[in-house]
């Protein structure tokens, strides 16, 4: 994979907040393609939090004050042991909505951590390590949904 490379704090937020947004359309278009109203409306809220996040950076970006905290997000794995779900069908059952979503957020962590890693400046890697954060909660949600909604049924 070709690491992304940031000459500035602002680059690395102008990115964050754009995967913020791509996320956030992500989940408005899973909703459109699962027909349960609950779980549909489940997505759209996911949305709503992924607007929130770019909120969240932009207001960094505009050199608001921001707390960065240390906390680490518990991983269960379980979409580490799923199959891979075809993003483009035009319906999802909402095992695969889960499993798909799951494994965005997976990605979206190891993307933010991988950049920390490489990060020379410090603000920056402490931007990119509480953006891998946020996702990997978002990955323990989907996954605590999963392990409460399909693994107990089966």
């Amino acid at each position: 994979m070709l690491m992304k490379e940031f000459n500035s704090l602002n680059d690395i937020l102008d990115f964050a907040i754009n995967e913020e947004q791509k996320a956030a359309d992500f989940y408005n278009d899973l909703a459109d393609k699962v027909s349960q109203p609950e779980i549909k409306d489940c997505f759209h809220q996911y949305a709503l939090e992924e607007l929130a996040h770019k909120a969240k950076l932009e207001s960094i970006k505009a050199n608001e004050n921001f707390v960065f905290t240390s906390e680490k997000v518990a991983d269960l794995k379980i979409a580490d042991y799923l199959v891979d779900v075809d993003a483009n069908k035009e319906s999802f059952s909402y095992q695969e909505a889960l499993t798909l979503a799951m494994k965005k957020e997976k990605s979206a962590f190891r993307l933010y951590s991988d950049l920390a890693k490489a990060a020379k400046d410090e603000k920056a890697k402490a931007v990119l390590e509480m953006l891998a954060q946020e996702e990997a909660k978002h990955k323990l949600r989907f996954e605590v949904e999963y392990d409460s909604n399909i693994l107990t049924e089966n």
